[in-house]
């Protein structure tokens, strides 16, 4: 297997509400024709999808009834502690809920939570000890910022 994602779905209850959720937040739809099935996002090498929880728990013959959390969180790094604050700020704007304000953390970097409205968890945080690639790419050891190469 390689070690690779290629596609992370969303479990939603409204999908309407959720997609004008994402889109609020600026995101385009890898399609204006989509079915009302589902609705995906291409990201830098991977897609978001939002998949209606109804349709994925028969699907994967799974129960229909929701515990809340979902037990996975999604991260959105960004290049400075002020960029947590209006990414966060953006997601409330939207229609997203705080969960934790931004704040400094225990491994030395900045950040916080907001849900979506179906209550999934996005952590946006500043690393510093991992530099983004130059579109935004993250890697754990961070990307070599440097010119030179």
């Amino acid at each position: 297997m390689d070690q690779r994602i290629s596609i992370i779905t969303l479990c939603v209850s409204d999908l309407n509400r959720a997609r004008a959720f994402y889109d609020a937040l600026g995101w385009k739809a890898a399609s204006e024709e989509q079915t009302e099935e589902i609705v995906a996002y291409d990201l830098q090498n991977m897609t978001l999808a939002l998949y209606p929880w109804d349709k994925l728990a028969k699907e994967a013959n799974i129960p229909t009834e929701r515990s809340g959390y979902s037990a996975f969180t999604i991260a959105y790094n960004v290049k400075s502690e002020n960029e947590v604050d209006q990414m966060l700020e953006e997601a409330k704007g939207a229609g997203g809920k705080i969960i934790k304000p931004a704040e400094k953390v225990f491994w030395g970097g900045y950040s916080g939570y907001f849900s979506d409205p179906d209550g999934n968890l996005w952590e946006v945080a500043y690393n510093p000890f991992s530099a983004l690639g130059p579109r935004g790419e993250f890697q754990w050891g961070g990307f070599n910022t440097d010119t030179d190469d």
